[in-house]
């Protein structure tokens, strides 16, 4: 038994005439009767009583015809779904991103613009430290991600630079610097203790900021790591030390912490996104056209 007897006996049941079903159908009236008859010896009885005009359907008719057309649906159902899929309508996206990139508008703007674009599909948000999510590139466990790599950490997937992000000085709403105007040399903090990211979770950030301070002439004094930027600026509120933080941070109102630009030469928070090179599913390719679009047209 075929898809196709189904359609031939659900067009009779509905038409309960076979030269008509068959006119329908674009088949031949013999051949249409012949494939009735095989399906009815196939299932071992009369599904059709033959009259001198048309024909009805026995009790057992009925009930195969309800069964075909449910059959037939779910089959149309099936195939619609998976079209649906295979052109991202519907389906399942993992967007990971560093916690300090959920603070840029540029990714919330992006995620919610996916998700106003395409209803339908799932959208699984995974904040991770950039260590943390290129391992799950690895295990296959995020598709899309906003992250901070360093050089040759993402060689193997597909990856798109998308802006420096300039820092700034996250300072104890108490410290002295805090109550000043205008932008603060790096030099000027030479004497302060810092707390920081590890580099374990991102090599591009913690070694920009060394860098920067090595630039301005010092090697800055590590109080305290945290685990995620916004545990950094939290720190930061309690007193102990100071820290140097992507600028969208300071979209984090704490309270108790003062923000302040750097003068002269700062360190930059990249922001990249990666996806693999060649997604099974095009929700990936999806969002990242969609996030690049957003870069060129300077939205955040």
């Amino acid at each position: 038994m075929e898809l196709r007897h189904l359609r031939y006996f659900v067009a009779v049941a509905d038409d309960l005439s076979i030269t008509r079903a068959a006119e329908r159908l674009n088949i031949a009236q013999p051949a249409l009767s012949h494939q009735i008859k095989s399906l009815e010896t196939e299932i071992g009885t009369a599904l059709l009583q033959r009259l001198s005009r048309g024909v009805a359907l026995t009790e057992p008719g009925r009930a195969f015809a309800d069964d075909a057309r449910a059959v037939l649906a779910a089959v149309d159902a099936a195939k619609t779904r998976a079209l649906r899929i295979a052109t991202g309508d519907v389906g399942e996206i993992r967007i990971g991103f560093t916690s300090s990139a959920s603070f840029h508008p540029l990714v919330t703007g992006a995620i919610r613009d996916y998700r106003s674009a395409y209803p339908d599909v799932q959208v699984e948000l995974l904040e991770e430290t950039t260590a943390s999510l290129l391992a799950a590139f690895r295990a296959g466990r995020v598709d899309v991600a906003f992250m901070r790599p360093d050089e040759g950490e993402v060689d193997d997937l597909w990856a798109r630079h998308l802006f420096d992000e300039p820092m700034v000085v996250a300072l104890p709403a108490t410290h002295p610097l805090a109550a000043e105007a205008g932008p603060v040399g790096l030099a000027d903090l030479s004497g302060e203790g810092f707390i920081v990211y590890p580099r374990r979770n991102g090599r591009a950030l913690y070694d920009g900021i060394m860098a920067a301070c090595a630039a301005a002439g010092f090697s800055p004094r590590i109080a305290q790591n945290a685990p995620q930027l916004a545990s950094v600026v939290n720190l930061v509120a309690t007193g102990i030390a100071l820290a140097v933080v992507p600028r969208s941070m300071a979209r984090l109102a704490t309270e108790g912490v003062r923000y302040r630009e750097i003068r002269g030469p700062a360190p930059v928070a990249p922001m990249t996104l990666v996806r693999h090179p060649a997604p099974e599913m095009p929700h990936a390719r999806i969002f990242t056209d969609l996030v690049l679009a957003r870069v060129r047209g300077g939205g955040e």
